[in-house]
């Protein structure tokens, strides 16, 4: 897949109304500071559409980014960010589980792990619910820069085992830094769409 062009779109709140897309979607999960705005940039080459930030919590909208005029990369608030009220943190839930449910072009789910560490309790839960809801979750192993060559295995291992993936689980290593596993990505993304 080769990006020609990308915009930021739609952006929903907690209020708005969900749009109802003509074009297939592909959904980004994770935690807050997980990589996910470094991750959708690297994919659409572009510095900055995605919003980065050092503090994490800073995604708190859905915003569906319209990628060559043919699909879109829907990026979903962070969870396990702790400097919210928990009301707060079940509403941007309850907006995610919305989007997840009523969504008719959804055709995958990204979930971003970060390679350095075993998931969470919030991953293992974000990863059952997934599932829950119908999707066999791509496993995007992010800052994948990090960590020595010598232990990637390992870590994908641990993220496995740790989740208790279904066997077929995709698990893909992803640098924003050097845009490792950037072709990878792409090209999964355009099999499950074709």
């Amino acid at each position: 897949m080769i990006i020609k062009n990308a915009e930021l779109e739609t952006v929903c709140g907690i209020t708005s109304k969900l749009p109802v897309n003509e074009h297939p979607e592909i959904a980004f999960a994770g935690k807050s500071n997980v990589g996910k705005s470094s991750l959708i940039n690297g994919l659409l080459n572009r510095r900055a559409l995605a919003r980065t930030s050092g503090q994490p919590g800073k995604t708190q909208t859905i915003n569906f980014y319209n990628v060559n005029k043919e699909l879109y990369f829907v990026d979903l608030p962070g969870y396990g960010y702790a400097k919210v009220s928990k009301e707060v943190q079940k509403k941007w839930g309850d907006m995610i589980e919305k989007y997840l449910k009523t969504s008719k072009q959804l055709k995958a789910v990204m979930l971003l792990i970060d390679i350095r560490h075993e998931p969470s309790a919030n991953d293992k839960n974000m990863y059952e619910w997934i599932v829950y809801h119908g999707f066999n979750p791509i496993i995007i192993a992010t800052k994948l820069d990090k960590i020595n060559r010598s232990q990637i295995q390992k870590h994908i291992k641990m993220i496995k085992t740790s989740l208790n993936v279904l066997p077929d689980t995709i698990v893909i290593p992803f640098s924003a830094t050097t845009k490792q596993g950037r072709d990878e990505i792409l090209d999964t993304i355009s099999s499950v769409i074709s």
